[in-house]
């Protein structure tokens, strides 16, 4: 499985050799735990080296060459007890300050067939049971992969109400040795996040078919407070539907 350059930081002295190896800037990160861009620091003078990793807790880490991508792309899987295994369509993914906006479905994306192959060898090599998704940069015509979560996805939220079987469904079929269910889209499809504030309700439902989920938690910046999926009969209604989204107070997508 194809990704970037990185090496192995525990030390000092293995935080300097990796920026001689990898070069600058570099992102560092915590080998476990992170996730809306937490548990990584971007370190872009070698003079800032040290402190970057204080910033993480001196945890054993990698440093990581920053690649020049041209798409954020995340695979979803799932594999059952006897090996069974499915995979969901592509979901093309727009982050900001490290944290995922939006998830667009592409069910017939150029990128499937390599991205299959990648979770698959990764859910063979692990033995692994459930739903899990591997996240991928697209560099020239080619996937780097960027990061593994063995657990249902943000970015796959969209199967919800966009899916045959949603992911949620899925993992639960897979650790219970249940037949699993498919996992083709069922229409065109999104997932919009709601960061640090929530949308009038009325308004989100006002557009047709758009689903709103609130987690119940208790705002401030940067949180995820919940989400929208959006579905759609065609490309040119999913992005008229996003374009509207847009337009309303606490959503933070770009028109």
């Amino acid at each position: 499985i194809a990704t970037a350059k990185y090496a192995s930081v525990a030390s000092e002295a293995e935080l300097a050799a990796a920026l001689e190896q990898i070069g600058l800037p570099a992102l560092l990160k915590t080998r476990t735990e992170g996730y809306d861009g937490k548990g990584q620091t971007m370190i872009r003078k070698l003079a800032d080296a040290n402190a970057a990793w204080d910033g993480l807790g001196r945890r054993p880490a990698i440093l990581e060459q920053v690649v020049n991508f041209s798409r954020e792309l995340s695979v979803i899987a799932a594999r059952g007890v006897n090996g069974e295994t499915r995979f969901y369509p592509l979901s093309q993914n727009t982050h900001r300050d490290g944290i995922l906006r939006l998830a667009v479905c592409r069910t017939a994306d150029p990128m499937e067939s390599l991205a299959r192959r990648y979770v698959d060898q990764l859910l063979t090599a692990l033995d692994y049971v459930g739903v899990v998704a591997l996240e991928l940069f697209e560099v020239n015509g080619t996937l780097l992969a960027n990061e593994f979560a063995p657990r249902v996805h943000n970015s796959g939220h969209w199967t919800i109400e966009g899916a045959a079987t949603s992911q949620f469904e899925n993992h639960l079929r897979a650790i219970t040795g249940l037949p699993l269910g498919a996992t083709h889209a069922i229409c065109e499809t999104a997932m919009v996040n709601l960061i640090g504030a929530v949308p009038d309700s009325t308004a989100v439902l006002a557009i047709e078919e758009c689903h709103l989920h609130l987690y119940g938690k208790v705002p401030r910046p940067g949180r995820k407070l919940g989400h929208i999926t959006v579905r759609a009969a065609d490309a040119e209604a999913l992005h008229s539907k996003l374009s509207r989204l847009a337009g309303l107070p606490g959503v933070e997508l770009e028109r």
